[in-house]
């Protein structure tokens, strides 16, 4: 079993929070808690005790860091090193040393805000020295069973290096989402397929974490289609599971991101109504929570358009600058440059949908229409209809990772000798939703005929 840290351990070396003053700190100093923490961590690691791993992760070392390292890093890696017979110090520590010296203070934010390109580089130094790539690459070839082992190697040796590169990849995607750079985000996210089960899934932090980013870079791409896919499948698994992680310290952050990945959904859907992406579940927990306000959404007029800021900045990531701070000045949140771009940047992509709400109202109740009588309706001329249908076009196709045009529209059509034909997609028959709902009657009833027998 994990040991207990509730005891009192002196860290009389921590400095004042308020201006984060490290000068007092000693990186040598590891207090005897630390000492017996590290020490289980390491057996356990080596012992492949996958329960106890979690358990010293989520409970003793969030306790530890927030009673000892609120306002300094934890030990140097070579103070703790000779606790884990220094076991891939030379080729995995001393890589992550500077990087964790800054995850752990406890101020990501704000950190990222000065150290950006030392973080960018140890995370892609750590993809790059555990050649996680190419193990993905053997794994698609059947050469190698990373997933499916959770990422261990069961065939002896460390696995550290590997997991560490898996998830540094993850954390690529965080950071450059974080600067607004959805493009590389979604890039360095290549090798992992995400439509899969992966080891990313297997810590509900992570996995939530992981698809809130992934959905959120998508969105900003105009990527409608995939971000509704994933949000869907992410908010279902929680609707289903969060049940079971009541008792965790990541709970209220689980809810947390429901509430905003329902938010962004609302977004998406009514950027791109494709409400037959999304389960029946899920839409009904959606329409109570924003079905209201996704009707007034509809209507992109200065009411709609405080609804797409409210709801964007209530559900967006903590945006981060890379330029460092003046020390010199006032203390000043330069994140908030940040936010405010990504913010102009959204709202100027919602405005430009405004011109297609007209044609795809005209759209929906024709399957053929001429341009001219369509162009009378809107009361434009042939030439500037053109120019309409052309926007929506482009509105509703977008690039994917992979370099190929991909369709957000629910509605699509094409022009032959004047007329214009539409094409509307017919959304598949779902079974699985009614049988669950069944389920979950059924299971009601039981449960309520157990508590009759039992008064």
């Amino acid at each position: 079993m994990a040991p207990s840290y509730d005891h009192d351990d002196h860290h009389s070396n921590a400095p004042p929070s308020s201006n984060l003053d490290t000068s007092g700190y000693d990186p040598n100093l590891v207090p005897d808690s630390v000492k017996s923490f590290v020490v289980h961590l390491y057996r356990h690691i080596r012992e492949k005790n996958v329960y106890e791993i979690h358990q010293m992760y989520e409970t003793s070392f969030h306790t530890l860091s927030d009673r000892l390292f609120k306002d300094t890093p934890w030990p140097s890696v070579d103070a703790i090193a000779p606790f884990v017979d220094n076991d891939h110090v030379d080729e995995t520590l001393k890589v992550a040393k500077d990087l964790t010296t800054h995850l752990f203070l406890g101020y990501l934010q704000w950190v990222l805000a000065w150290s950006v390109y030392g973080v960018l580089n140890y995370l892609q130094a750590l993809v790059d020295k555990s050649s996680i790539i190419d193990i993905l690459e053997r794994e698609k070839e059947g050469l190698e069973n990373f997933t499916a082992d959770d990422g261990y190697d069961y065939n002896g040796g460390s696995n550290v290096l590997r997991v560490l590169g898996y998830f540094s990849m993850v954390g690529l995607l965080r950071v450059h989402c974080l600067l607004g750079d959805y493009h590389t985000g979604l890039k360095c996210m290549l090798p992992i397929d995400i439509s899969q089960h992966g080891v990313y899934t297997t810590v509900i932090g992570s996995h939530i974490t992981t698809i809130y980013h992934y959905g959120f870079a998508n969105l900003m791409l105009r990527r409608y289609v995939v971000a509704i896919r994933e949000f869907n499948k992410i908010l279902l698994y929680i609707y289903k599971t969060k049940q079971y992680h009541q008792k965790s310290p990541q709970y209220e952050q689980i809810l947390k991101k429901n509430e905003q990945m329902y938010a962004l959904l609302a977004i998406c859907l009514s950027l791109c109504p494709q409400t037959k992406l999304v389960e029946e579940t899920v839409n009904s927990q959606l329409r109570e929570k924003y079905g209201e306000k996704m009707s007034r959404m509809q209507r992109y007029d200065d009411e709609a358009f405080a609804l797409y800021d409210e709801l964007f900045s209530y559900a967006c990531p903590k945006f981060i600058t890379p330029s460092p701070p003046n020390f010199d000045e006032p203390l000043v949140n330069y994140n908030q440059d940040a936010y405010r771009l990504q913010l102009k940047l959204f709202l100027y992509e919602v405005k430009q949908q405004q011109l297609l709400s007209g044609v795809r109202t005209f759209l929906k109740v024709y399957s053929t229409i001429s341009l001219g009588k369509l162009a009378t309706y809107m009361e434009v001329d042939e030439a500037t209809l053109r120019t309409i249908l052309m926007t929506y076009k482009h509105k509703t196709h977008t690039v994917d990772a992979e370099g190929k045009i991909i369709s957000n529209a629910d509605i699509d059509f094409y022009i032959d000798d004047d007329m214009v034909h539409i094409v509307e997609s017919k959304p598949p028959k779902r079974y699985g939703d009614y049988f669950m709902r069944q389920i979950a009657k059924l299971e009601g009833v039981m449960n309520d005929m157990d508590r009759i027998k039992l008064e």
